[in-house]
C-alpha cells in the first residue's frame, strides 16, 4: 500500500505538533536563562559590595564577610555554568 494524501496529512500534523512543542520549550528555556541571569546579576552586585567592605574591615568580621562573599561567588559561578550549558 502506498503513501496516501491522508498519510501525508497525518505526518504533517505530527510534525507540526512536535515543532510547536519544541518551539515552546525553546522559548521557555530562553526565559529561564534570562531569569537566571537577572538573579545572578543581583548576587553579583551583592558580592561586589561585600568585597569592598572586606577591604575596609579588619579582624573576625572580615572572616565572616569573606566567607559570605565566597558563598555568593560560588553560587554565581554555578549559575553562570548553568546558563552556559543551557545555551
Amino acid at each position: 500500500m502506498g503513501y496516501t494524501m491522508n498519510d501525508l496529512k497525518k505526518t504533517m500534523d505530527e510534525l507540526t505538533r512536535q515543532r510547536d512543542e519544541l518551539n515552546l520549550k525553546i522559548h521557555l528555556a530562553k526565559a529561564e536563562v534570562r531569569d537566571e541571569w537577572n538573579k545572578l546579576e543581583t548576587k553579583w552586585e551583592e558580592v561586589k559590595g561585600k568585597m569592598a567592605t572586606v577591604s575596609e574591615v579588619a579582624g573576625e568580621t572580615t572572616e565572616s564577610i569573606t566567607a559570605a562573599a565566597r558563598l555568593f561567588a560560588d553560587e554565581i559561578k554555578k549559575g553562570y555554568e548553568r546558563i552556559k550549558n543551557a545555551l
